[in-house]
């Protein structure tokens, strides 16, 4: 049984996982969107997020720590400069998955994982309607014709009846 064992083994030896990782983190931050298959791009989404959320603190130690995982220094100069202040207001989801559909040539399910770009609108709280001790005005309208309607109608029907 795989108890506690997290992530995708995606047929490779752990070493082999990690670097093709890092090289796909490296490419999507340089290019800011990639093409794969749904599985490595679900693997690679927490770990963008999480470099994208270190460059944001933008510190000497966030940027060790970046370049401990990507290895290219140039990359890690533009997610510090380029891509991390474009999320500070934002808290989180700053990629996005698309799917494409299958391959040709064997079957795998393609998609693209991108930044998001557009700005992030926060929404306010809806305020609950106050409830007034007074009724509405129409049924209040309501209430006083229609006395005024059964008179009426009960002093035809005593004339009629006489």
């Amino acid at each position: 049984m795989r108890h506690a064992s997290t992530g995708r083994r995606l047929g490779r030896k752990t070493s082999h996982r990690i670097a093709m990782f890092r090289n796909m983190v490296t490419s999507f931050f340089i290019h800011e969107k990639i093409t794969t298959t749904d599985s490595k791009a679900k693997e690679i989404r927490p770990i963008a997020e999480k470099l994208i959320t270190l460059a944001k603190r933008g510190d000497l130690h966030a940027r060790r720590q970046a370049a401990a995982y990507i290895r290219d220094t140039k990359t890690v100069a533009k997610l510090f400069t380029q891509i991390a202040p474009r999320y500070q207001e934002r808290d989180g989801g700053y990629t996005r998955i698309i799917k494409l559909g299958v391959r040709p040539g064997d079957n795998a399910e393609i998609s693209i994982i991108e930044l998001v770009e557009e700005a992030l609108v926060k929404k306010t709280p809806k305020s609950k309607p106050v409830k007034s001790a007074t009724p509405p005005v129409a049924v209040v309208q309501a209430a006083v014709e229609a006395p005024a309607v059964t008179a009426v109608a009960e002093e035809a029907c005593e004339a009629s009846a006489d």
